[in-house]
C-alpha cells in the first residue's frame, strides 16, 4: 500500500488553537472600604481602645493583628453588623474563605440593609465558583437604594461577568447599568468585546477590541484577542499586519509569536509559509517546556514531512501528560505511520478511540478511526481494521480509501464474497487516482473469482 494512498485519507490540518482567556482580579484585601459606623452609636461616643487599635492595624494592612483585635470586639458585640463585616473582610484578606463567608452572613443577618457584606460575600462566592449563590447576593445588593454608586457599579460589573457565557443579554444589561453609575474602564470595553463575540456579533467585537487598543496601545493581550477575532473572520492580512506591529514593540511575547506563526502556516504563498518553522523553532528554544509551543513545532515538522523530528516531540508531550489529548495521540500515530512503525501507531490509536467523548468533534474522532484502520491494515490486523472502519462510517462519508481498506481486511479474513464486492465498489469510485491499489484490486478480483 503506497504512502500516497494513505495521504488521500482525511488528514488533520495543522492549526494552533489559541485559546485566549481574560480575568478581572478581585484581591480580597482590596475588596471594599472598611465598614463605617453611625456617628450616633454609643461606640462612637465612647470609643473602645481595641477598635482604635484594630483600625490602625487595618490601615497598616497588618491583618493578623487586626484579626485578633476584631475577634475580641465581635465577641463583645456579636450583633454589630459593621464589626462583623470588618472581621469578615480581614478573614477574606487572609484567605480564610470559609470563616469569611460565615462572618459575612452573620453581618448580613445582623443588618440585612448593609450593602458591603452582600457585595463582599458575592465576590468571595464568585471566586470560589459558586455562581448561583453569588448571583443571589448581587441581585439583593443592586436592589438596595442606599448603596454608594461606585460600589453598586461594581456589583453590576460582577453580575455581568457571572452571566457572560450563560446569558450574554443579561450581562450586557448589567454592564450598561454599571456604566450609568461610574465611568467606563478598559475592563468594561474588554467585557463588551467578549460579550459581542459570545453573541456572534464579530464586527461589534472587533470594534470594541480596536477601541480598547486605543486606550491601551500595544497591549499584548488585547492584540492577541483582536488577532484571534480577525482570524475567525478570515482576515489573515490584517492579523499579520497587527501582529508585526505589536511584535516590533513586544518581540519576546510568546502568544503573539505563536499567532504569527499560525498566520504564516495558513498562507498559500510558500515563501510566507516557510517563515513559520524558524519562528516556532526559536520560540521552542526559548521555551522548551511550553507544551503549546512544543506541539505547534511538532505539527510543523509533520506538515513539512520531517516526521523523524516530529515524533520525539509528540512522545515527550504524551509522556508528560497523565491523560493526553486523544488528538495528540493521533498526531503521533500519524507520524509513526509515515515512519513505517504501524504497530506502535495502532497501539496509540486504540488508546485514543477508546474514549470517544474525549474528542472535541466527531470529525476528529473520524480521522483518528481512519488512521487506526490504516495502521491496523499495515500491521496485518484485519479485525481491528474493520472495527475502526465501522466506527469511521458513523462519523465520516465513505471514501475510496475506506472501501479499499475494508476490501483487503475481508480478503485477509478469507471472506471472499465481501472482499469481491468491496473491491468492485472501490474500482467504481477510484477513477484512476490510485493506480497501485486499483491494480491490486483487479488482481485480487481475478484470484477470488477462481476461488468460487
Amino acid at each position: 500500500m503506497t504512502m500516497n494512498f494513505y495521504l488521500s485519507c482525511l488528514q488533520r490540518t495543522s492549526s494552533l488553537l489559541l485559546f485566549l482567556l481574560f480575568f478581572i482580579a478581585y484581591p480580597s484585601q482590596a475588596q471594599l472600604p472598611a465598614g463605617t459606623r453611625d456617628a450616633n452609636t454609643p461606640a462612637q461616643i465612647t470609643p473602645d481602645p481595641l477598635r482604635t487599635q484594630a483600625d490602625e492595624a487595618l490601615d497598616k494592612r497588618d491583618f493578623p493583628t487586626a484579626l485578633k483585635l476584631l475577634t475580641v470586639l465581635v465577641e463583645k458585640n456579636p450583633a454589630d453588623a459593621h464589626l462583623l463585616y470588618e472581621l469578615a473582610s480581614t478573614q477574606d484578606a487572609m484567605d480564610q474563605n470559609s470563616a469569611a463567608a460565615e462572618t459575612y452572613r452573620r453581618s448580613i443577618a445582623a443588618d440585612p440593609k448593609l450593602f458591603e457584606p452582600h457585595l463582599a460575600l458575592a465576590l468571595l462566592l464568585a471566586r470560589q465558583g459558586e455562581a448561583k449563590d453569588a448571583r443571589a447576593e448581587l441581585t439583593t445588593a443592586v436592589a438596595m437604594p442606599t448603596a454608594e454608586p461606585a460600589l453598586k457599579a461594581r456589583a453590576y460589573r460582577t453580575l455581568a461577568r457571572l452571566d457572560q457565557t450563560t446569558d450574554p443579554a443579561a450581562a450586557s444589561a448589567a454592564l450598561l447599568a454599571a456604566l450609568k453609575l461610574s465611568p467606563e474602564t478598559p475592563e468594561d470595553i474588554l467585557l463588551a468585546a467578549e460579550l459581542a463575540e459570545n453573541s456572534g456579533d464579530l464586527p461589534a467585537a472587533e470594534a470594541s477590541y480596536r477601541r480598547l487598543l486605543k486606550t491601551t496601545p500595544d497591549d499584548p493581550a488585547t492584540t492577541a484577542a483582536l488577532t484571534h477575532l480577525l482570524l475567525r473572520q478570515n482576515k489573515p492580512a490584517e492579523a499579520e499586519s497587527l501582529l508585526t506591529a505589536a511584535l516590533a514593540k513586544n518581540p519576546d511575547d510568546t502568544t503573539l509569536n505563536a499567532q504569527l506563526a499560525t498566520v504564516y502556516m495558513a498562507n498559500p504563498d510558500p515563501a510566507k509559509s516557510a517563515l513559520a518553522l524558524p519562528l516556532v523553532e526559536n520560540l521552542h528554544s526559548s521555551h522548551p517546556s511550553d507544551p503549546a509551543i512544543t506541539r505547534l513545532l511538532a505539527r510543523l515538522y509533520s506538515r513539512n514531512g520531517d516526521y523523524a523530528k516530529a515524533d520525539p516531540l509528540f512522545g515527550t508531550l504524551i509522556a508528560s501528560s497523565a491523560q493526553p489529548d486523544p488528538t495528540l495521540l493521533d498526531d503521533r500515530a500519524d507520524a509513526l505511520i509515515h515512519l513505517k512503525r504501524p504497530a506502535e501507531a495502532e497501539a496509540l490509536l486504540k488508546r485514543a478511540v477508546a474514549t470517544p467523548s474525549a474528542f472535541s468533534s466527531k470529525e476528529d474522532l473520524g480521522i483518528a478511526a481512519s488512521h487506526l484502520a490504516f495502521a491496523a491494515s499495515e500491521n496485518n490486523d484485519p479485525a481491528v481494521t474493520l472495527q475502526a472502519l465501522a466506527l469511521r462510517a458513523t462519523l465520516l462519508p465513505q471514501s475510496p480509501s475506506s472501501l479499499f481498506l475494508a476490501a483487503t481486511a475481508h480478503d485477509k479474513l478469507h471472506q471472499a464474497k465481501e472482499a469481491s464486492e468491496l473491491y468492485k465498489q472501490f474500482l467504481t469510485v477510484a477513477n484512476g487516482k490510485f493506480p497501485d491499489e486499483e491494480w491490486q484490486a483487479r488482481h485480487r478480483l481475478i484470484t477470488l473469482s477462481h476461488q468460487k
